[in-house]
């Protein structure tokens, strides 16, 4: 409860009107309870209001700083889990780590909606997707540092389907990769940092992203398709997947590492790392970098 308190009163500036603040320490008091299920009707319950109506005002019509808001979490979030990590007394990794989820969604009134492969629903479903980073810190914790929708091009160059789902009108498309970009952006621009940036092969071939993250100095692992252009020397090109074929063809140089466990048990990985040249080239990007 204190630390609720704490948290909602470095959110009183971006509020221009004092009661949707209040309403806005409600719905967070009850997004942070121990609901089984968080929908409009259960937090209304909680907060002690007759129906959603309230919570839906504050979502979607309020005045407030949402860029403001956002800063003011993440980095409440990290100060948390930086202490926590002091207090352990043992030097703790930090971790960048990229990804993006998919919700299911019924109908076509909700921004970014399509008919799209979704991981959540295994198959291809109505739904949205957005991008996430986490502040991760090992064997202490994780936390969301940042989020961006995922708008489709096709959405953004309708007028009549940006009015109906209330897109801003110099919204412009930006990939997955690029979300990325602006949410890390976001991240360093509150004094987060970490020891290596992560993610899969939608931002491994997002040359920006990389480029983004080289030019900061950040070390970074982001997966690659097996299509993906290595130069191993000067006039020696090759795929991923041919490189992987020329290691397993040599018994020196892998590693085998634990991974954890999955959810079919153990997961060890083999590591190796071929000889690469200074002039590395970007690869092609992805089709699904979108």
């Amino acid at each position: 409860m204190r630390e609720r308190s704490a948290l909602t009163g470095l959110l009183r500036p971006c509020f221009a009107r004092t009661q949707t603040w209040l309403q806005a320490g409600k719905y967070v008091s009850a997004l942070a309870s121990e609901l089984p299920s968080a929908n409009g009707w259960s937090v209304a319950e909680h907060a002690g209001d007759r129906t959603p109506g309230r919570s839906q005002r504050l979502l979607n019509r309020a005045s407030w700083d949402e860029a403001a808001a956002m800063s003011q979490v993440r980095r409440y979030a990290a100060a948390g889990l930086d202490d926590a990590a002091r207090r352990s007394r043992r030097r703790r990794m930090t971790v960048a780590a990229l990804d993006e989820t998919g919700q299911e969604k019924q109908g076509a009134g909700t921004a970014g909606v399509k008919r799209q492969y979704m991981g959540c629903a295994g198959r291809v479903a109505n739904g949205i997707n957005t991008v996430h980073l986490s502040y991760v810190r090992e064997k202490t914790g994780h936390a969301l540092a940042g989020a961006r929708q995922w708008i489709p091009p096709e959405d953004i160059a309708d007028p009549v389907k940006s009015l109906v789902t209330a897109l801003s009108s110099d919204l412009r498309f930006r990939t997955k990769g690029q979300l990325a970009i602006d949410i890390t952006g976001d991240a360093y621009g509150d004094g987060l940092s970490s020891g290596f940036a992560c993610g899969d092969e939608v931002y491994g071939s997002c040359t920006e992203l990389r480029e983004f993250l080289e030019g900061r100095g950040q070390a970074y692992v982001l997966r690659v398709a097996s299509s993906f252009m290595l130069t191993l020397a000067p006039g020696t090109k090759m795929t991923c997947a041919d490189a992987v074929k020329k290691l397993l063809n040599c018994n020196r140089g892998w590693e085998v590492r634990s991974a954890g466990s999955g959810s079919k048990g153990a997961v060890r990985l083999g590591l190796a790392r071929p000889r690469l040249s200074p002039a590395q080239p970007a690869g092609p990007p992805s089709p699904e970098d979108r």
